[in-house]
């Protein structure tokens, strides 16, 4: 008998799973809340601002799926007009009362690297409108000027007036009749030193004469 032998081949398939396409979220705008803020009136003196502060929102646009997201404290934040408005690392916008007009606030992020494309990310910027109204002294009621005093330094102390309208340890704003000698008066706290003044017309030691014919800004600062 004649044997044959017959060769017997398994053919084993081995399937792999490739997942699909995934990608990892993509970010593709910021926007910003609120988009337009304002700070002021033209009856205010800008340097009436002074502090004035708003926190801002970055809310991020992703996809892969589509998603929005709260980003404010990943994003880089910058003003365009850092003596109009500040914008600190959390987002928060803060009118300076140094100038007036328009500034633009930016939140900017580097996007994230997608799917097996090597790449190190693009800025994506999202930007708001922040507005100082100009001081016009319209509908103030009034025909006078205003003198303001602003702070500076690491000291404390008081400021006075004569004749009295202003009396304040942070920056203030009085008004007065037009071409009104004004006297300020200042007064350290205890454990600070008084420093200088800034913006008078005349200085003798702690008081600051101003010849108020327009309105005037005076710096003191406390050491």
């Amino acid at each position: 008998m004649i044997r044959k032998w017959f060769s017997l081949t398994l053919v084993c398939t081995v399937v792999f799973l490739i997942p699909s396409c995934g990608h990892q979220q993509q970010l593709v705008g910021i926007s910003i809340q609120p988009a337009v803020e304002t700070f002021g009136s033209p009856t205010t003196p800008v340097i009436a601002n002074a502090g004035s502060n708003v926190q801002l929102r970055a809310l991020g646009s992703y996809i892969h799926p589509p998603v929005t997201k709260d980003i404010t404290s990943q994003v880089v934040w910058a003003s365009n007009t850092p003596d109009m408005v500040t914008v600190d690392p959390a987002g928060l916008l803060t009118a300076t009362g140094q100038s007036c007009g328009g500034s633009l606030v930016s939140a900017t992020m580097t996007t994230n690297n997608s799917g097996a494309v090597s790449s190190s990310g693009a800025l994506v910027t999202g930007y708001m409108t922040a507005n100082v109204v100009c001081f016009t002294g319209s509908g103030g009621g009034g025909s006078g000027v205003t003198l303001a005093v602003t702070f500076q330094g690491s000291g404390t102390g008081t400021v006075t007036s004569s004749p009295l309208g202003l009396s304040c340890a942070s920056s203030c704003i009085g008004s007065f009749a037009s071409g009104t000698p004004v006297t300020l008066t200042a007064a350290p706290d205890s454990g600070s030193t008084f420093g200088s003044w800034l913006g008078c017309d005349s200085v003798s030691n702690l008081v600051c004469t101003v010849n108020l014919t327009s309105n005037r800004v005076v710096t003191v600062t406390f050491n």
